[in-house]
């Protein structure tokens, strides 16, 4: 996994960029890439899904979606099979290359959406509560990103300088020498762990 691009810091969720799907059909606003031009091998943002719709197929992807806000989003497979997220934070993991069509249960939804080329990179995500210090070890090579749902947060040993809002995200890196990161603060938080694909 090419990480030598990727540098710790706080993305403000103002600064994030607000894209059209691949197909087309939908709006996202891209949280962070990597590389940052190009082929990337993962991909955060947060899908606005405000109708019915079919979803972008992505071959050789991986993704994980989990829902922000909305009362749920129903997805149905063209294999026949259906899963609903549901509130408050619903999530599944599915192939990229699924035929997929997102239908709302009921008003508009957002979406924290997790993509990754599974030959390069091995992704985690994890939703946990921010009550306290809650220390992330970065290995070298690896990334981490932490995605405020809810509340406010500061990394509390002065590594990064900015704190958290609510839908800031915090991209940490490993570098050449594992790193320590301490998040403190009270809310809610998405924390996904991005590695090379073993071979």
């Amino acid at each position: 996994m090419d990480t030598a691009c990727e540098s710790s810091r706080v993305i403000p969720a103002n600064s994030y960029q607000r894209v059209r799907w691949k197909n087309g059909t939908g709006w996202t606003r891209e949280i962070a890439r990597s590389p940052s031009h190009g082929d990337w091998s993962w991909r955060l943002s947060i899908a606005e899904i405000e109708e019915d719709a079919s979803f972008s197929q992505f071959e050789d992807v991986d993704r994980e979606l989990v829902l922000l806000s909305g009362n749920g989003l129903q997805l149905c497979f063209d294999d026949g099979d259906i899963h609903d997220l549901l509130p408050p934070h619903d999530r599944i993991r599915f192939a990229g290359e699924r035929r997929v069509t997102g239908r709302l249960i009921d008003g508009p939804t957002q979406d924290f959406n997790l993509m990754w080329r599974r030959d390069r990179v091995d992704a985690r995500l994890w939703h946990r509560p921010v009550v306290g210090p809650m220390v992330i070890f970065v290995d070298p090579g690896a990334v981490w990103a932490a995605f405020l749902m809810a509340g406010q947060a500061r990394f509390a040993d002065g590594s990064l300088l900015s704190g958290l809002e609510s839908g800031d995200t915090a991209l940490l890196s490993g570098g050449s020498a594992r790193q320590r990161f301490v998040l403190d603060g009270g809310g809610e938080v998405l924390v996904i762990q991005l590695t090379a694909a073993e071979v």
